[in-house]
């Protein structure tokens, strides 16, 4: 790997038990691109993002990082995380924890690191309110900055926006943009979008249990994966068909479904 290469992925295969999620996987990315992983629902992207951070171990292939390559994850929002009963300022805190081998005490770097973040994310006026009191977007901006503490290298995100409205979508999508352009900071996003995927991102991983496509996003729009997701909406329902508007979960759904979001 060259000195700006951040990871390489080489004939990776991703499995759960016996059940293969992904394969024929590889990719590598350089510092400062911004990659977004699409494809449907239970195409294997979420599997082989937790595969690459070394939180599923089961998988066969090649996985190299960069020395010391500091990584913050942001993983799907579940209802737990939402009910946290502590401060803005310690679940931002926290983030620091990443990077130390064994629990130890907050250092005056960890609360200077934690503060630089939270001013980053604009969430200064909430940072001696309780977590559980926010709204989802602000906890959002707060488990990015908590992600923030632990990634100065490369930030890997699992749907961030899923249950967010339009205007906090785009504030999101705003932020991490400018934290890639501006901080050079390497991204990884699992993403429904793909409109805003091919907008935003450098390079595109498209998956359906096994990569189908990887390049660039000006070489994704000419093919014809491109032009398939072009004809999927974005729905903010779980179930692919019959699923009301109180749910949450993101996935895709094709149009030929006649269902309004």
């Amino acid at each position: 790997m060259s000195d700006e290469t951040l990871i390489k992925c080489s004939n990776l295969e991703c499995r759960y038990g016996n059940y293969i999620a992904a394969s024929n996987v590889n990719f590598q990315l350089n510092r400062g691109d911004y990659l977004c992983v699409v494809g449907a629902n239970g195409s294997g992207k979420s599997t082989l993002v937790k595969t690459v951070l070394g939180l599923q171990k089961s998988y066969s292939g090649k996985i190299e990082k960069a020395k010391n390559c500091r990584i913050g994850y942001l993983p799907q929002q579940k209802a737990v995380q939402k009910d946290f009963p502590a401060s803005v300022f310690e679940v931002v805190l926290s983030g620091n924890l990443a990077n130390k081998k064994f629990f130890s005490f907050y250092t005056k770097a960890d609360k200077e690191n934690a503060m630089k973040n939270i001013k980053k994310l604009g969430i200064q006026e909430f940072v001696k309110k309780s977590f559980r009191e926010l709204s989802g977007g602000q906890q959002q901006r707060v488990l990015l900055a908590r992600a923030l503490c632990a990634a100065s290298d490369m930030l890997v995100m699992d749907e961030p926006v899923t249950g967010l409205d339009p205007t906090v979508t785009d504030e999101l999508y705003t932020i991490i943009r400018n934290l890639n352009a501006v901080d050079n900071l390497t991204i990884i996003m699992v993403s429904h979008d793909i409109h805003r995927a091919v907008s935003q991102s450098s390079h595109i991983l498209h998956m359906n249990k096994e990569q189908l496509f990887f390049g660039t996003s000006q070489e994704y729009m000419k093919t014809e994966y491109y032009k398939q997701m072009q004809n999927v909406e974005t729905c903010s329902t779980h179930c692919q068909c019959d699923c009301d508007d109180t749910c949450k979960a993101s996935h895709i759904i094709m149009n030929h479904h006649h269902h309004t979001s």
